[in-house]
């Protein structure tokens, strides 16, 4: 009687498949990793290790030859728009042999019971289409090819980024913040000499500034680092300096109450060297194009012209006509939509990728159009 009831509760286990090991998106063997260089083992985006991910992981082939691998969709939806002109091929883990293959020939589970990587939908890939039925048949989920699951995954771009970071502020950070003030060396630690995160956890790894950490030490105390102290620490040597009584000529208001954003145009006009100080970018470019609308000035010759704007990253004031700039972010200033100025093309890369930019541009290349279009 006793084995009867003990084979009927097995039978209902395996009914139920409560049998079956939970997925597991770590690579069962050594991964095949198509980065260079040390941070290779790493997410550019994230920084989260591409072993432990790697049944999601995407790579990308651009022209040139560099590749860069993801921990998931997710993150290759976040760094597209920086990278998609320059894409040759774009290949992605067939769950079941573990091999890349090329995404056009892939078949996608998309919305199985197996979690998302750092998206709330998981999105894995198979090479044939009876694998990939197979595992929906069992788990759920929905079977189709890569641009209906990327369609998908650049439409919940932002839900997953506002989901993920407030798991990070409940979790990664207050552990990575744990972690920085009990065991890192935080006066070695050079936050700007890295352009991505990933080079951020090898710095580390390498190193020990921050002792001896196990990878999940290493994740939290990266992420912390990268996007919390990274966007706080202030180590320049020169700032735009501006007086309590300067207002932007063009909306008014009193330039020193936003030094974070603050710029400043210096010019000749009749002989006379005139300053102006402005609450953000997007007004000193209106100034620029033409003072005259804004006032009593006559137009500037850019030959004696020397503009300064706020590096984002480290407030210090650079060359305005040298700068890269991001638009379409979600970074508000005091005047709304703004044009994020940086030292470095590579810090405006990550800052667009962090912040859901639209696009790098040149002091050059800004016209009336794309000011106006900041208005909206």
């Amino acid at each position: 009687m006793q084995k009867s009831i003990w084979a009927l509760f097995f039978t209902i286990m395996l009914a139920l498949g409560l049998h079956a090991e939970e997925f597991n998106k770590m690579a069962t063997g050594e991964p095949e990793l198509v980065q260079k260089g040390d941070e290779k083992a790493y997410c550019p985006v994230c920084g989260m290790s591409l072993k432990m991910f790697y049944k999601t992981s995407h790579s990308a082939i651009l022209k040139d030859g560099t590749a860069k691998q993801y921990c998931s969709m997710r993150c290759l939806a976040a760094d597209w728009k920086s990278i998609e002109s320059q894409v040759k091929q774009i290949v992605v883990t067939d769950v079941k042999s573990e091999k890349l293959i090329d995404v056009k020939s892939a078949f996608y589970v998309v919305g199985s019971k197996v979690p998302g990587t750092m998206s709330m939908v998981s999105k894995l890939a198979f090479a044939h289409e009876a694998d990939a039925k197979a595992f929906a048949a069992e788990n759920g989920g929905d079977v189709m090819g890569f641009d209906a699951a990327f369609a998908k995954a650049k439409a919940s771009l932002n839900d997953d980024v506002d989901e993920f970071v407030k798991k990070k502020q409940k979790g990664a950070y207050p552990m990575g913040e744990k972690i920085y003030n009990a065991k890192c060396q935080k006066d070695q630690i050079h936050l700007h000499d890295f352009n991505t995160i990933a080079e951020l956890k090898v710095g580390l790894k390498k190193t020990q500034l921050c002792g001896a950490v196990n990878e999940q030490e290493l994740q939290a105390v990266s992420l912390y680092l990268w996007e919390v102290v990274r966007l706080e620490v202030h180590d320049h040597t020169t700032t735009i300096h501006v007086e309590k009584d300067e207002k932007c000529p063009v909306c008014g208001m009193f330039a020193y109450k936003y030094p974070k954003w603050a710029a400043r145009m210096n010019y000749v006009e009749n002989g006379k060297q005139i300053s102006h100080a402005f609450d953000g970018v997007k007004d000193m470019l209106k100034f620029y194009k033409d003072p005259t609308k804004w006032g009593n000035y006559t137009k500037h010759k850019d030959t004696e012209l020397k503009i300064l704007v706020s590096d984002y990253y480290t407030g210090e004031a650079i060359d305005g006509q040298k700068a890269f700039y991001v638009v379409g972010s979600d970074a508000m200033g005091p005047m709304g939509k703004e044009f994020i100025p940086f030292k470095t093309f590579k810090s405006a890369q990550t800052f667009m990728k962090d912040h859901k930019g639209l696009q790098v541009i040149e002091f050059s290349k800004i016209d009336e159009a794309l000011i106006e279009a900041q208005e909206k």
